[in-house]
């Protein structure tokens, strides 16, 4: 084969994966990805900056959104329509962790009476798919869908410790490592440090570092192969319980509520 050939031949999938690659549902998922918390509602501008597209495209993808009835627009602002709700509940719905980790949640929190929810990974953060209130923790409040900061959280990291120290650096990489609190711990390799304890000892423990006066703790839920695929914990006010007592007195519940997973996947 000529050199030539060899270099059209290496190609082919290069060209056939940007053929098969849509780059207007790229667009369209982030602008969607866009509404949060924060930002509930958006103008045009607003939308184009925080996804860092032309307003051209924004336009386009903001007024296809409110054309399929995922979005409404007043004329000046654009909101999520309830019908975003259908790509949610569709994950959820189709998730056998999340079905399973619902009634194991509410047998912990009916024990003990505290709030105990199921997480998993999702690039740099933790999102909760499943939970059991008890107590109102987070001042924010948590509910399915919430997503915290992996590397500030204790879900967050007992999931990357099932990564390797790779692939914790990668993801640290990727997020921004900002003090949320005078105690939040920021420096990568410090951060290592951390997920290295907890992959040794099989919990985390994370004291004031995502808000002041809340204390958790995790445990890593594995399947019939020993994979990681979810992270449960418990959340407490710093009032209630010192840290030196989180382990003796609520880790023994996590146990039993992992082992009733595990059971069930």
């Amino acid at each position: 084969m000529s050199t030539s050939n060899k270099k059209s031949a290496r190609s082919v999938p290069r060209a056939r994966k940007d053929r098969e690659y849509v780059a207007g549902l790229e667009k369209g998922l982030a602008i969607i990805e866009a509404f949060g918390t924060r930002y509930p509602r958006l103008t045009l501008t607003e939308a184009a900056q925080l996804t860092r597209l032309s307003r051209a495209s924004a336009r386009r993808c903001l007024l296809t959104l409110a054309k399929l009835g995922y979005a409404g627009f007043d004329g000046r602002y654009f909101r999520l329509a309830p019908r975003v709700l259908r790509l949610g509940h569709a994950y959820l719905s189709a998730s056998n962790v999340a079905k399973i980790a619902q009634p194991v949640l509410e047998s912990i929190s009916e024990r003990i009476h505290e709030s105990a929810s199921v997480a998993i990974l999702d690039g740099a953060e933790a999102v909760f798919i499943a939970r059991s209130t008890a107590r109102q923790s987070l001042s924010i409040g948590l509910s399915v869908g919430t997503r915290l900061p992996a590397y500030c959280s204790a879900t967050g990291r007992v999931l990357l410790a099932a990564l390797p120290d790779a692939g914790v650096m990668k993801l640290l990489g990727q997020a921004e490592l900002r003090k949320l609190t005078p105690k939040t711990v920021v420096d990568a390799g410090q951060l290592l440090k951390e997920v290295r304890r907890a992959r040794a000892q099989g919990y985390a423990i994370v004291d004031e570092e995502l808000e002041i006066g809340l204390r958790s703790i995790a445990v890593p839920v594995r399947d019939s192969t020993g994979d990681v695929v979810a992270a449960m914990s418990l959340a407490v006010r710093a009032q209630r319980m010192a840290r030196e007592q989180m382990a003796d007195r609520l880790l023994p519940a996590l146990e039993a509520g992992r082992r009733a997973f595990a059971a069930a996947l």
